[in-house]
């Protein structure tokens, strides 16, 4: 997707690093540049257009960490990403939060830096999409305004799409959630403006996974605290890249897909009703399709199975209003599937 001859800045005070990552990357078609400090690095971004760079956390004068917020200020296309020690995550999960794009981690796996690198770029492009956007907007006349977002919602869409389909565990996901959300939806009586943001909120949900990494998404067995917390930002990500083409009520049911009604979410700040009615709708709609869907850790359970896991969650994780929309939904699929088998 992200145009490969792309230019890269690799800032780390370890020359044979730098030389490392400068050998993989341009044998990928990158033009890469490096900078030993901080300030070197500041000279470069001024003279060229970066497109990424990759920071060192610890390095001696400016780190790594102080050297984000001025990049993101002065050089906001430019994507980063932190290289941290593997003991030192949470600084790097940290770093997420203030605006950096993904991590790696040393001792380096090339081919691992490769593909986030890969990532971090396609995210990069959907987002300067976006901006291009904004600035067509602002030159059109109102009456012009709704099919300009449609057309340009439609491209995100089928961008989300295409990640999604490259990863066998989650293709066709998002299309699968708002289906049976947008049920839920007319279940529960919203109106049709409250439906159309439901189904771009749910279209759209899970665009901020373009910043996580995959190796961990996908490993085969149970996540750490700290790979949780990495995969979990995915929905705030997400808000941050939709937010200036959608109305707030689809950027909070993006956010807040993942609240737990009960407030007992990861860093979660909002419970109960406080919570978006869509953002409800949505944590049942998302987790039924991937308690139903295969998982690198598990198969796939059983429709009835997965009902009576959302049963056991009502009231804590899931709203108990929107659950028992969805149980309803669910009876009478069952019954009419029963009837269709029996011929009644």
């Amino acid at each position: 997707m992200a145009n490969q001859r792309e230019t890269l800045l690799i800032v780390d005070d370890e020359a044979a690093i730098r030389k490392l990552l400068c050998r993989k990357l341009s044998r990928e078609d990158y033009h890469c540049k490096e900078a030993n400090t901080a300030e070197q690095a500041l000279g470069v971004l001024s003279a060229n257009s970066v497109a990424l760079a990759i920071l060192d956390i610890k390095m001696p004068g400016k780190s790594g960490v102080e050297l984000l917020p001025e990049i993101k200020a002065s050089y906001p296309d430019t994507a980063v990403i932190m290289a941290t020690a593997i003991t030192d995550i949470s600084t790097a999960i940290q770093c997420l939060k203030l605006g950096a794009d993904d991590y790696i981690c040393k001792p380096f796996n090339l081919d691992e830096v490769s593909i986030g690198v890969q990532r971090v770029l396609d995210k990069r492009c959907l987002q300067l999409r976006i901006k291009e956007y904004q600035q067509f907007l602002e030159e059109k006349v109102d009456e012009q305004t709704a099919e300009i977002r449609r057309l340009f919602l439609g491209a995100i869409e089928a961008l989300v799409f295409a990640l999604e389909a490259k990863d066998k565990y989650t293709g066709g996901h998002s299309r699968r959630v708002t289906e049976t959300a947008l049920a839920l939806g007319h279940e529960v009586g919203l109106s049709e403006e409250d439906l159309e943001d439901l189904r771009w909120g749910s279209l759209l949900h899970d665009v901020g996974k373009i910043a996580v990494d995959q190796l961990i998404q996908n490993k085969p067995d149970s996540l750490t605290r700290e790979e949780y917390e990495h995969i979990m930002i995915h929905a705030h990500v997400g808000a941050g890249i939709v937010q200036p083409v959608v109305n707030d009520r689809v950027v909070e049911t993006i956010e807040h897909h993942h609240d737990h009604y009960d407030g007992s979410g990861l860093h979660q700040v909002i419970a109960g009703n406080d919570i978006p009615l869509a953002a409800r709708i949505l944590a049942v709609a998302d987790a039924f399709d991937a308690m139903t869907s295969d998982r690198p850790y598990r198969p796939a359970m059983s429709a009835t199975e997965a009902v009576d896991e959302i049963k056991r969650c009502t009231g804590t994780q899931f709203d108990p209003m929107v659950a028992g929309a969805f149980f309803r939904i669910m009876s009478r699929e069952s019954e009419s599937l029963s009837s269709v088998k029996f011929g009644t």
